[in-house]
């Protein structure tokens, strides 16, 4: 099986009425991210892994202002509804995320 569809069967356990568009969208855009063994997972027991998820993810990706505990809570929040698996995917806690800020349209692909 694919990398990238083990990733998006792991967004469709967490994830309720995935949006499809959004989903194919962040497999495109974070496909290197994802080949790579070091990079597909989140180590969310890991404080500098959790607060680089908020700085270039939550920060930098979807442009949220909230402040540093927020955007962590929403992590830890996230890491707690993955608990079943010890790999969580990084697909799926970003997925979760941008679900979670209502950000998931800006993974839609651009209409041409």
């Amino acid at each position: 099986m694919a990398i990238g569809m083990d990733h998006a069967e792991a967004v469709r356990k967490y994830a309720t009425n995935v949006d499809e568009a959004a989903l194919t969208g962040m497999m495109k855009n974070y496909a290197l991210v994802l080949s790579k063994p070091d990079t597909r997972l989140v180590a969310a027991s890991d404080p500098t892994e959790m607060q680089r998820v908020v700085d270039n993810f939550l920060k930098k990706k979807l442009g949220l202002k909230d402040g540093n505990d927020a955007l962590m809570a929403s992590c830890k929040a996230v890491a707690e509804t993955m608990k079943a698996d010890r790999n969580k995917s990084r697909l799926a806690f970003y997925y979760l995320l941008a679900a979670h800020y209502g950000k998931l349209a800006m993974f839609h692909p651009k209409a041409k």
